[in-house]
């Protein structure tokens, strides 16, 4: 009898810790994208990688309008980790630009991989160059996403801007289903190749698509808002009927979080990435880019969060 009452005892004091146990999981919220990009997918990746393999984390992702909408919701304490263009949240940082006066505390985890700049058109546009696009439909992205931060950006080294056309500011699916149905000429798009958007318009039958040239504005883009740009290339066949390269503007892509993020939180999301890139390349192949060697602070742009820096040193890299 007296063991009885032992185990009974036992098993409420553990009935009455369950509680505790659960608060003690630590939940955090990855703001991604629209969901016909590659931060989505990306960041859902990310959120059931790090829920598999960190104790004691729980990690979920939501979709977002982008870079912009992820560091405003940083801002508000709604996101905890946000995919971001490099430029959006250095100008988050610095406090300027659609951020001016309003700093946000981020810090760099890691550099993820390059974003390219897309200027997607379709045969029978006339638009066969980049200032082709005057007088046309066009869309510059989705309201508050990083894409129209740098296609205002491209337009201004052109020295044109969003009246030069009848603008549009929609997602890369909603900008393809529009193509589609006639009702926009082109549209941009900054993220990694391929977007499934791209590749679903480039799919569609009875359309050819084209990718315009633009790599002759960085040059300008950098002079004015620093070396956050570089000439790249998107190869040739990386969408369906692509039969050219495409000659463009490229920003690196870093995952961030907020500077109150605990170090340890930290060091396990960046180990865990890094450890688990196989699994992140089956989610999609920009996971390629997880490198060591692109961990600088010239990519990040941003200062790494310690936690981050702690992993990055002790695997050999050498930050500021």
């Amino acid at each position: 009898m007296h063991d009885l009452l032992k185990g009974l005892l036992l098993a409420a004091s553990m009935l009455f810790a369950l509680p505790g146990i659960a608060q003690d999981k630590i939940n955090i919220f990855i703001a991604t994208g629209p969901t016909s990009g590659v931060y989505y997918p990306m960041g859902g990746g990310m959120a059931d990688i790090l829920t598999k393999h960190v104790p004691g984390l729980n990690a979920t992702a939501g979709t977002t309008a982008g870079s912009v909408a992820n560091l405003q919701l940083m801002m508000n304490k709604k996101a905890d980790v946000a995919l971001s263009m490099a430029d959006a949240s250095w100008d988050a940082y610095k406090g300027q630009q659609k951020f001016q006066d309003k700093p946000i505390p981020v810090r760099a985890l890691m550099v993820l991989y390059p974003n390219r700049m897309h200027v997607v058109t379709v045969e029978g546009t006339g638009i066969n160059k980049f200032t082709d696009l005057k007088g046309k439909r066009v869309s510059t992205g989705a309201v508050n996403s990083a894409t129209e931060v740098m296609a205002r950006r491209l337009l201004e080294a052109y020295g044109m801007t969003p009246k030069d056309f009848t603008q549009e500011r929609l997602d890369p699916g909603k900008s393809a289903d529009a193509i589609k149905d006639k009702k926009l000429d082109a549209f941009f798009w900054v993220g990694g190749v391929p977007t499934s958007a791209v590749t679903d318009l480039a799919a569609t039958p009875g359309i050819k698509i084209k990718l315009v040239d633009h790599d002759d504005g960085v040059e300008n883009m950098v002079t004015k808002f620093g070396p956050l740009y570089v000439k790249d290339v998107i190869p040739a066949k990386s969408y369906p009927g692509m039969d050219q390269p495409n000659r463009i503007a490229t920003v690196w892509n870093v995952l961030i979080a907020r500077a109150d993020m605990s170090d340890e939180v930290a060091y396990n999301i960046v180990k865990t990435m890094f450890e688990r890139k196989e699994d992140m390349v089956r989610v999609h192949k920009e996971a390629q880019s997880f490198d060591l060697k692109y961990q600088t602070n010239a990519a990040a742009v941003v200062p790494y969060h310690p936690g981050a820096a702690k992993y990055l040193t002790e695997k050999g890299v050498k930050l500021k």
